[in-house]
């Protein structure tokens, strides 16, 4: 079932802000006297919960610090969460300006990203503010891929799930997306995901 509404769902990082910057894993790893390659399993390890909003900024970095057996003191973990913050700020400004020039749809943001960075990248980047809806795992206790992500922009638009088309860089959000009815595209470049937007709402308006 759908309505008379088309909306384009949009990823963030990998899609219309750059992947983490080359290099800061590397930095924070050096500030915990660790190495590059432990460090990268630690901070992978424990950011589920983290970014699905489940730990605190400071809970998530003595998690990580811990499982490096280092203390976890205040003025680490505050280094360490700032240093990581400006390590995902970086966004494609192509894809920040062909997001705002769609028309005929409604344009939704679902992120994966913990409370504070999302605090940070609001305050950053005022062209979040336009969108019709921004959707942050941090602060709905919610991450893709599980289902709970995609249907709280369902029911925060108001909307059906046949109405999105999810556009994301990796291939398992993307078929979560699909498995509670949304339409999906794994996304490569700007130009593919234009043309594919455009067929999207030529089948549509021909349904």
């Amino acid at each position: 079932m759908r309505t008379e509404r088309s909306i384009v769902l949009f990823d963030l990082f990998g899609v219309i802000a750059r992947h983490q910057r080359p290099g800061s894993l590397g930095e924070m790893a050096a500030r915990c006297r660790a190495s590059t390659e432990d460090f990268t399993t630690a901070y992978w390890a424990c950011r589920p919960l983290y970014d699905a909003g489940r730990q605190s900024a400071p809970e998530y970095w003595t998690a990580v610090l811990r499982s490096l057996c280092r203390s976890a003191d205040a003025r680490t973990v505050e280094e360490l969460r700032l240093i990581d913050i400006e390590s995902w700020s970086r966004v494609d400004d192509g894809m920040v300006a062909f997001a705002q020039s769609l028309r005929g749809v409604e344009v939704a943001l679902l992120s994966n990203i913990p409370s504070d960075h999302a605090d940070a990248f609001l305050a950053a980047q005022p062209w979040l503010h336009s969108l019709d809806h921004v959707a942050f795992s941090g602060r709905i206790n919610a991450a893709k891929p599980a289902p709970a992500a995609f249907h709280h922009c369902v029911l925060a638009m108001r909307a059906a799930p046949a109405d999105f088309l999810f556009v994301d860089d990796r291939e398992e959000n993307v078929r979560a997306a699909q498995a509670v009815g949304m339409s999906g595209h794994v996304f490569t470049d700007r130009d593919e995901v234009a043309a594919v937007i455009d067929a999207w709402l030529s089948n549509r308006a021909s349904a």
